[in-house]
């Protein structure tokens, strides 16, 4: 994050993460709370020149336990347009 800063035209306004599929959303729980924490951490340093604020977090299988832990994004696929056939999701 202390490099970043010396990109004039770059503005990080927050951190993305993806869990691993797991059929019980619940189990991705930890992967959600470890970046909102280390968030957290880094707005606590004030590495950046402004807060992040954003947690792009959770897709279709497990943005109810992204958005508990403080998701700002999510991303929705499957849930939206269905799954296809065929596909290790699926």
């Amino acid at each position: 994050m202390r490099d970043i800063r010396s990109f004039n035209n770059l503005k990080v306004v927050g951190l993305m993460t993806m869990a691993p599929h797991e059929e019980d959303p619940e189990l991705t729980r930890p992967v959600f709370r470890g970046l909102r924490e280390l968030r957290d951490q880094l707005n606590g340093q004030a590495l950046t020149a402004e807060p992040l604020t954003e947690l792009s977090m959770g897709m279709s299988n497990d943005f109810e336990v992204a958005i508990e832990e403080g998701a700002t994004w999510v991303r929705l696929g499957s849930i939206l347009v269905g799954k296809e056939e065929g596909s290790r999701w699926a």
